[in-house]
């Protein structure tokens, strides 16, 4: 068993290296990643080579199909807002309800960045918020910091849920209920967050006086929605819909106790309603799926793919009209309409995006491709049954732990759940425990991106502060440890009382 954990801790030890002590591109790493993971599978694993090139290929196109069509449709309906003028509407909107930072920090950085990572993920809330909250007066080191503990909850549901819906694509288990699953573990997080952003923003814990009940209620609007849209309809609205409840609550409740906010009102209820049209018409066409005949005809135009070669294949759906990919798309051209804009002129934004996300998609392509590599050739499994065999009743304190591994990594907690959801589902078939709850507790570990080294790129570039990454990561560090600490005891000890584990 040994024996194949270490062949098994190849593929990982490069990852970790590549990216995490030499500062390898992704794309680069990634991809000798998947090089190195065939020739482990066909060398000591003994997996036929054309199963072990098959199983590549079903990742690979799984990585095109659907995750990088729904980062490529986020992206554009992001970028027609930006394009037409209308995101800074919303964000005069958004800055123009108080002039306490604290309460601008609630309201933008966790707030509407929960609503940027719900639609576009992909780093978009963290580089669109640090640079509103440095032009509202907060420094962009400390901007930057927030923004990216922030910017951690919400990417479970990231760009219309893809992580959790990815999660469940790999592990074959239901997308609502791992969704819903995801959300209980996530509710005391939801709700310390917030808290923690204030205390960054005023650089002590004395700045929660005279706002404690507006931070406890920024948390509690976005976590109980999240828990109730998830078990309803799934994973593709849970983050969209309680950012929304977020803002909301917390600009009436600053309204109730300031009086502000007559400002708003330059802006008229139509213009805002333009602004916001391609997201409103997302949640809409999301939404639609639920009506059971909408719901069969879209899911009716499938196309299924036989790709893996081996035993106890499963054929690669494509579905080209029900997919979040497919739907945003229509989203973003019928609002990019309603903005003014014209189809040539959203056909060249398009293509924009599409050649800004090349790097991204040879990483997703490359590490969705080693993951399935490692699955079919048995090496996740050998590295679980050798993790449960060392770690016993203990590993799923851990298992969280496993996930923010994979985000680290990767920079991406789609990535993270790809790479490591399998080995946590054979974890749980092992150990005999809740296989939803430790294959949730990878996401939920996932979620702390504010560790991830791409991300603090992100925040660097977004603030032109380039070379200031190492200062950054200091910070994030202390928060994020503490994030994951709070993770980890917390799903023990929830499930443990639940007999989960």
């Amino acid at each position: 068993m040994w024996i194949n954990f270490l062949w098994a801790l190849i593929p990982i030890l490069w990852l970790i290296i590549s990216l995490g002590i030499i500062g390898m591109p992704a794309s680069k790493a990634c991809t000798i990643g998947l090089i190195i993971t065939i020739a482990d599978a066909v060398l000591l694993f003994k997996q036929p080579l054309i199963n072990t090139l098959s199983g590549a290929l079903e990742g690979i196109i799984m990585g095109i199909w659907p995750i990088m069509y729904v980062i490529l449709a986020a992206l554009f309906v992001y970028q027609i807002t930006t394009k037409s003028g209308s995101m800074q509407t919303i964000e005069t909107l958004l800055s123009s309800i108080t002039t306490d930072k604290r309460i601008l920090v609630l309201i933008i950085a966790w707030g509407f960045g929960g609503f940027l990572e719900s639609i576009a993920g992909f780093g978009t809330a963290v580089a669109i918020c640090a640079g509103i909250l440095i032009s509202l007066g907060l420094e962009p080191i400390q901007a930057s910091v927030i923004c990216l503990v922030a910017n951690s909850t919400a990417t479970a549901f990231g760009a219309i849920g893809l992580p959790v819906l990815t999660l469940a694509e790999v592990t074959n288990l239901n997308e609502v209920q791992l969704g819903f699953i995801v959300t209980l573990q996530l509710v005391i997080l939801v709700i310390l967050v917030p808290f923690i952003l204030v205390i960054l923003t005023g650089k002590s814990i004395k700045a929660l006086k005279g706002i404690f009940f507006i931070t406890l209620m920024s948390g509690i609007g976005m976590a109980i929605p999240q828990v109730i849209i998830a078990k309803v309809t799934g994973a593709e609205l849970p983050a969209l819909v309680g950012s929304l409840f977020s803002i909301l609550i917390t600009v009436w409740l600053t309204k109730r106790k300031t009086g502000a906010i007559e400002e708003v009102e330059n802006e008229s209820i139509s213009e805002i309603i333009k602004a916001c049209s391609p997201f409103i018409l997302v949640f809409v066409l999301l939404a639609s799926s639920l009506c059971p005949p909408v719901n069969n005809f879209l899911t009716s135009v499938t196309t299924h793919l036989h790709v893996y070669l081996g035993k106890n294949s499963n054929d690669l759906p494509i579905n080209w009209l029900s997919s979040p990919g497919t739907l945003i798309l229509l989203a973003g051209l019928i609002g990019g309409k309603i903005q003014g804009l014209s189809f040539n002129k959203m056909f060249k934004i398009l293509v924009s995006v599409l050649k800004t996300i090349g790097m991204t998609t040879i990483t997703v392509c490359a590490i969705v491709g080693l993951a399935k590599v490692m699955v079919y050739a048995g090496m996740t499994n050998a590295l679980a049954l050798a993790l449960v065999s060392l770690l016993g009743p203990a590993y799923p304190l851990f298992a969280p732990l496993i996930g923010a591994l994979g985000t680290f990594l990767t920079g991406s907690a789609t990535s993270a759940n790809v790479l490591f959801g399998n080995l946590q589902y054979s974890a749980a078939q092992s150990l005999g425990v809740s296989k939803y709850w430790i294959v949730a507790s990878n996401m939920t570990g996932a979620t702390a991106g504010m560790l991830s080294p791409q991300n603090i790129a992100v925040a660097t570039g977004a603030i032109n502060k380039e070379g200031l990454e190492g200062k950054i990561l200091k910070e994030t560090v202390k928060w994020g440890s503490l994030y994951l600490l709070i993770t980890c005891v917390f799903l023990y000890l929830v499930g443990f009382l639940a007999k989960l584990v």
